[in-house]
């Protein structure tokens, strides 16, 4: 258990550190979000989970992974939209959209991956 807990801290850190780089290169400093923290940790647990757990239990982690990935541009999506449209509180309108990225991630997760 030790072991793993190190493995991701230092997997995860290395690839957290590659994607700032390529995060400080990138022109417009506004697209440099992309390659923050959850892509590389994400990309750090599922190539971990690959080495440590057999193949179908790593498919099924990386379709989860797929499913809130999906999930999140549907959030952003229609977070965007509420921003040009609404114009209310910004705190309220990327807050309540949460119930949205719930209802798609746990809808294609009781769809496909169950």
């Amino acid at each position: 258990m030790i072991v793993e807990l190190l493995l991701r801290f230092l997997i995860g850190g290395t690839i957290v550190c590659a994607f700032s780089v390529i995060s400080e290169v990138i022109k417009p400093q506004g697209h440099a979000g992309i390659f923050g923290a959850a892509p590389s940790v994400a990309l750090a647990t599922l190539g971990l989970t690959f080495i440590l757990k057999p193949a179908p239990y790593v498919a099924k982690e990386g379709h989860a992974m797929l499913a809130g990935a999906v999930a999140l541009c549907v959030y952003c999506a229609f977070v965007g939209w509420l921003f040009l449209h609404l114009r209310h509180h910004p705190i309220l309108e990327a807050t309540v959209p949460w119930l949205l990225w719930f209802a798609v991630a746990f809808g294609l997760w009781g769809a496909f991956l169950r």
